[in-house]
């Protein structure tokens, strides 16, 4: 245990003292959730842009409650040059545009996006048929009411910090390994610890020791930031990230032990363990999830991913 104890903090501090290694297996990955963290941060429902053309008796008299809610739904422009208004529509600057002849309410859409003219259009006709119950004078008959059920949406944050994390990891695995072996072979180290009165055993215990304890430095750092700076949220049986990451860890340092045990320099190493961690890193799910990816690249990440693709509807 001293021999492993003594390897060990050795490894560790070499670790340390390699500014790049620090960078790049720590600091760099937290740039990017930084940076998507930030980006994505906000993910409330935007107000859809309308150009009001004149003056529309709907929009103007609505009364405050229903003005209030109209507000939050629509950024409302005003013009009176209806030309202009359509251009703008057909720009995608504007969703619709608006216009009142008589008690008849025109809308101007464009099908460049028609998800969000549904939308708009949707939420318009809701407001004319609540002014037409209103200038009856009867009470409406039907009310209605909503009640939120559980939330299983994945924001943003919830798919990144995961993604991004098993990135760092798999590059800090596989490039130290990589790198460790080449560079030992190449300045003699790992001759001399080959006749040092210390076993093979030891030897790899203590590599492996150091990348698992810096792995786990990785996730506490990556999991304590996105919680206090994004929000990240963890449930369900969230602990069982802890062996799924050593696994991971053994795994793609295996990786980078083979690469580092083909190449014979330092860079070559670096080369080959790049050929087997950016495949794996976009065509994983980890940037972007694969639900709506074409079929072939469903196929290929699961190869990659060395588990059958599933089955999707046509």
């Amino acid at each position: 245990m001293t021999a492993f104890w003594s390897l060990s903090v050795a490894i560790f501090k070499g670790f340390v003292r390699d500014r790049q290694a620090v960078f790049f297996s720590i600091f760099f990955p937290l740039m990017f959730l930084v940076l998507f963290g930030g980006v994505f941060s906000d993910q409330s429902q935007s107000e859809i842009d309308v150009v009001q053309v004149g003056d529309v008796a709907l929009i103007d008299n609505l009364p405050a409650q229903a003005k209030a809610a109209f507000d939050d739904a629509f950024a409302v422009e005003e013009s009176d040059d209806l030309d202009a208004a359509l251009e703008d529509v057909r720009a995608g600057d504007d969703t619709l545009a608006i216009e009142q002849r008589g008690n008849e309410v025109v809308v101007h859409y464009s099908d460049a996006d028609r998800v969000q003219a549904a939308v708009a259009q949707g939420t318009l006709q809701a407001f004319v048929q609540s002014a037409n119950l209103a200038a009856t004078g009867e009470p409406p008959r039907y009310s209605y009411s909503s009640q939120r059920v559980e939330d299983e949406s994945l924001q943003t944050i919830q798919f990144v910090t995961p993604g991004l994390l098993g990135w760092a990891i798999a590059t800090s695995a596989t490039f130290g390994a990589a790198a460790t072996l080449t560079g030992w072979r190449s300045n003699k180290l790992l001759r001399r610890l080959r006749l040092a009165p210390v076993s093979t055993r030891t030897v790899v215990a203590a590599r492996i020791g150091v990348t698992v304890a810096i792995a786990l430095v990785q996730m506490v750092i990556f999991v304590g930031l996105a919680i206090a700076a994004f929000g990240l949220r963890l449930s369900g049986s969230w602990w069982m990230s802890v062996p799924l990451l050593i696994c991971g860890t053994l795994s793609f340092m295996a990786l980078g032990l083979l690469a580092g045990a083909i190449a014979k320099t330092v860079e070559g190493a670096t080369s080959l363990a790049n050929i087997f961690v950016l495949p794996m890193a976009f065509l994983s799910g980890s940037f972007f999830p694969l639900d709506d990816a074409p079929r072939w690249l469903d196929v290929v990440s699961h190869l990659v991913a060395a588990s059958p693709p599933q089955r999707r509807d046509a």
